[in-house]
């Protein structure tokens, strides 16, 4: 009898344990058409959206990172490698990751983060009732990309032609807007696609003799980031940057949406599809926080003086 007593209060101790090593760990992969380094400061915030819900990665959560370095050719196959790797919810951030990860798993859960016109290009059928497996915020580039030339013309009065740089055919919605609104401030756009030789590309921009320089979203951009504002900084040209890292990189200006409330926010889309929420049933966000960030130590570079009235409206002004 004592046998048998010993034998049950080791299996009663023993099967807990046993429950906890066999339970399984989610598993999430993260896409990103961009480097790891662009991506730094916006991983983080995901994380630590995560830590906040109670999860905590290589303990209770995995996460699969992949980047396409600004190789936009090689997305799609980083979508197949993570859904080879069965994750339960794919990360995917700006329009590229996001078509290729639509494009390769039909059935597993997307969160999207940064998509400029989810909409319009196909990935949900509506932002309250996204109706397929995709979900998440969008970025409202389109609709900020006036906002952006308005803000640039309005810190540099005198200037009339403006290269907007851009890295794919994802930029289309935003140089439509930049165009109308370029008619209403009497500038002169030339759309330059930086893909492919970007030294090429800033070889056109010197031909061209522009007065300021117009970022719009791209991967390729991004990782690119640190050649972006030392060619601005030497050709002592003053840029609008789609992304608030160039400015912390020495870059001018940029006014975009809150990416580290963004990306926190990711987290709690991962953690209701987790949960057993459907995408479909969880309507796509827009962004209620903008920042424009100036870097004045630029500024006095290359000789230019912010106005007042763009100083005010600064939320990070680096000096």
């Amino acid at each position: 009898m004592r046998y048998y007593l010993t034998l049950l209060f080791v299996f009663a101790l023993s099967t807990p344990a046993e429950a906890q090593q066999t339970k399984k760990v989610p598993r999430i992969g993260f896409l990103s058409a961009s480097s790891p380094s662009s991506m730094r400061a916006r991983v983080e915030k995901f994380r630590q959206g995560l830590h906040e819900l109670g999860y905590v990665e290589g303990q209770n959560i995995a996460i699969e990172y992949r980047y396409a370095e600004g190789k936009l050719d090689r997305v799609l196959n980083l979508a197949k490698d993570l859904i080879r790797l069965k994750v339960d919810v794919i990360v995917a951030t700006s329009d590229p990751a996001v078509r290729a990860a639509k494009n390769a798993a039909k059935t597993i859960p997307i969160v999207f983060v940064a998509a400029s016109d989810p909409v319009g290009d196909g990935f949900v059928k509506s932002l309250a009732q996204p109706g397929g497996n995709a979900t998440g915020l969008s970025n409202l580039y389109p609709e900020l990309s006036a906002k952006r030339l308005e803000l640039l013309k309005e810190t540099i009065t005198k200037i009339s032609r403006v290269v907007v740089l851009f890295g794919s055919s994802s930029s289309l919605p935003d140089m439509k807007e930049q165009k109308i609104a370029a008619q209403g401030l009497g500038l002169h756009l030339v759309p330059l696609s930086i893909e492919g030789d970007i030294e090429a590309a800033f070889a056109t921009v010197r031909k061209e003799h522009p007065d300021a320089l117009l970022t719009n979203p791209s991967p390729l951009i991004n990782t690119a980031r640190e050649r972006m504002v030392e060619f601005a900084a030497k050709n002592h040209l003053p840029a609008m940057y789609a992304a608030p890292e160039f400015v912390d990189a020495g870059g001018l200006m940029s006014y975009t949406p809150n990416y580290a409330a963004m990306f926190r926010r990711a987290a709690t889309y991962v953690d209701k599809i987790l949960k057993g929420a459907r995408p479909a049933d969880l309507a796509v966000e827009q962004p209620t926080q903008f920042e424009l960030w100036l870097n004045l130590k630029t500024a006095k570079q290359i000789g230019l003086t912010i106005p007042q009235s763009v100083l005010y409206r600064a939320d990070k002004v680096i000096r």
